[in-house]
């Protein structure tokens, strides 16, 4: 069991505020963090990792890692941190980027084997694509076989068919060592995927705690879609309106009334929903 009961000053996104957060995540749980951007994801990731302080407890089982008395140092508390940046050993090969970390050779191989980087343990870093760069910094952070695996947004700078050839191999990798996982992301898709159970934190509290479904889906009342996204640009076409907007990594035209286009302003971030209609999936 994971006990969480931290509280932190931080400056949020709308000045300043506190971390206030008290949870208990389960032995071996897949768990995302979600919420906007200064909400204190990473914040509460680093203080898991030792990296920051705060006031407080974290209890792994039985073994305190902060109290009162002292903060146990980073380096014993057996975490794995990925990190947006990948964070590699630009002079180190792949394989000795992994047995920097524990000179466990069989179980470097293991990873590299498992994450299809075998043919590649002896290149430097500056050779491989970010998708490859971001499976070794998985597998170096797995090198310690960690009570807890920290990733902080990991997968952000990658394109969508990457992002989700490596959600398939976190998840092995969580199952195969059963590592207790907690993910910072903003990709509800991401979340859904991979996470048992969603935190969205607000200004430092947590305002919505449940499975992934619960907490994502967006539908009310009789709606059957509800996408959130950017307006770009509202077109007129003849007698009609058309809004361009941005969802996730599409563009999508959307007719409104000329009252709509008044009340619009390019740059918004507005919600398109629809209730009666039959949708086509191929």
């Amino acid at each position: 069991m994971v006990e969480i009961a931290i509280d932190k000053k931080l400056h949020g996104s709308n000045g300043a505020m506190r971390l206030c957060v008290d949870l208990k995540i389960q032995e071996g749980a897949f768990v995302a963090l979600a919420g906007r951007s200064g909400s204190g994801k990473t914040t509460l990731l680093r203080i898991l990792a030792g990296l920051e302080e705060a006031q407080g407890e974290i209890r792994i089982d039985k073994e305190l890692w902060l109290s009162k008395s002292g903060s146990l140092p980073t380096q014993k508390r057996k975490i794995g941190f990925v990190f947006q940046d990948y964070a590699l050993f630009e002079n180190m090969s792949v394989l000795q980027n992994l047995l920097y970390v524990s000179k466990d050779k069989e179980l470097a191989l293991k990873l590299l084997e498992m994450t299809e980087l075998s043919s590649l343990q002896k290149r430097l870093p500056s050779t491989l694509s970010g998708g490859q760069k971001q499976r070794v910094s998985l597998c170096r952070a797995m090198m310690q076989r960690p009570r807890l695996l920290l990733m902080d947004e990991p997968l952000s700078a990658l394109d969508p068919t990457m992002r989700t050839k490596l959600q398939s191999e976190i998840l092995s990798l969580h199952k195969e060592f059963d590592t207790t996982t907690i993910m910072v992301s903003h990709d509800p898709s991401e979340i859904y995927r991979l996470a048992q159970r969603v935190i969205m934190l607000e200004q430092g509290k947590v305002i919505k705690d449940g499975v992934p479904k619960d907490i994502l889906l967006k539908t009310s009342g009789s709606q059957k879609f509800s996408f959130e996204g950017e307006l770009l640009d509202i077109t007129r076409a003849d007698l009609m309106y058309i809004a361009i907007i941005s969802i996730g990594q599409q563009l999508v035209e959307v007719v409104i009334s000329q009252e709509e286009a008044k009340n619009l302003q390019i740059g918004q971030a507005v919600r398109v929903s629809t209730k009666a209609f039959s949708p086509m999936i191929s």
